[in-house]
């Protein structure tokens, strides 16, 4: 299928398909943050911090937002701010907050996660939430916060549409209980669906959402929500020992992410279609090529490949060997990223380079 060899010992080409948070910043990016105007955020006088908040809180439909160092810090703020201690948040069991965030809701705020299972679109169904809210009783922690994650990092990058967002906020408030959405990738999900953010938002009591991973700033989460809500966001970011002084040097960043890189996203998806689709024409790779909406793909390595059933550190080590990178993520399973700084070229040196590496495998 691809013809161009690949001398691993002259080759010095790096397709980095890790994860979308390896962008760099774009040079309108670096420009800005050189130039931004800056003051001390903690006393709320960073004046840039305060646009990119207006920006943020704007384009998700909320009230208000707060700047953040990171996503982990975003959704650890907001499940402090939802929650007391011994308060129960429901949650897939494949999300990025149960796998990927140290369990800081349970060392830090004493909150118990309350895990149902994940369906493969990243939904998580409404008659489990349900089955899952505690009755008032006083063996029972008391069931406070739903979390959905959009688009869902361990489930293909999957989007959840507005009606289904609505579905599960209109239950979460029937029961009296606050929907947090981990959106770390919500562009991601708006331009799939080809909706408004603040569409696939408008239930929801709070949002995180990423700088640094489709829209290519180098640093910072926005948190959104009502004005109240922010107000205990902003006390927990301080207990995180988030409160940032001149910060606008980097959400000055964040304000081109927002005015320049949402349009953008399509262009990953459209690479990693063609990514997902090369290697499903491969002998000896997996791809499920029906889940692939967005900038996620996943690939496992075929058990019947060979006797020899080689592990997915192996087969990323021969790729990165090759200047590809790609991320295992279990013993025959990885994860390939497409964002800013990936072109339709790398995406067809990456399926050259993983043609090569099957034949050797």
């Amino acid at each position: 299928m691809f013809k161009e060899t690949i001398n691993t010992k002259e080759n010095t080409r790096t397709v980095d398909l890790r994860s979308d948070t390896v962008t760099q910043p774009t040079p309108a990016m670096r420009k800005a943050m050189a130039e931004a105007e800056v003051g001390d955020d903690v006393f709320g006088e960073d004046p840039t911090v305060n646009r990119l908040q207006e920006m943020a809180a704007k384009i998700t439909g909320k009230e208000a937002a707060l700047f953040v160092a990171s996503g982990t810090m975003a959704n650890l703020a907001c499940q402090l701010a939802h929650c007391g201690r011994g308060d129960e948040m429901i949650l897939g069991d494949q999300s990025h907050i149960f796998h990927y965030e140290q369990g800081g809701s349970a060392a830090v705020g004493g909150i118990h996660p309350r895990q149902i299972p994940n369906q493969p679109d990243g939904k998580l169904a409404p008659e489990d939430i349900e089955a899952a809210i505690r009755p008032d009783n006083v063996h029972f922690p008391r069931s406070r916060l739903i979390v959905l994650e959009n688009t869902h990092n361990r489930c293909h990058g999957m989007t959840l549409d507005a009606v289904y967002m609505a579905t599960i906020g209109d239950l979460a408030h029937q029961y009296n209980l606050k929907l947090h959405v981990d959106g770390a990738r919500i562009f991601n999900a708006a331009t799939a669906l080809g909706a408004e953010a603040s569409e696939l938002l408008k239930q929801a009591d709070s949002v995180s959402f990423c700088l640094s991973k489709g829209l290519a700033a180098p640093i910072g989460s926005l948190v959104c929500g009502s004005a109240g809500f922010i107000n205990h966001a902003r006390r927990a970011r301080k207990l995180l020992g988030g409160g940032m002084r001149q910060a606008g040097v980097v959400a000055a960043a964040g304000i081109v992410a927002l005015d320049e890189m949402i349009p953008r996203l399509a262009d990953d998806h459209a690479n990693a279609q063609k990514l997902a689709h090369g290697l499903a024409a491969m002998k000896g790779l997996d791809v499920e090529t029906d889940f692939v909406k967005t900038n996620i793909v996943y690939m496992k390595i075929s058990s019947d490949q060979s006797s020899d059933y080689k592990s997915a550190v192996d087969f990323a080590d021969e790729l990165h060997c090759r200047g590809v990178k790609i991320l295992p993520t279990g013993p025959y399973k990885l994860r390939a990223v497409t964002h800013y700084g990936i072109s339709a070229d790398d995406i067809d040196y990456a399926l050259n380079v993983t043609e090569q590496v099957l034949r050797k495998f």
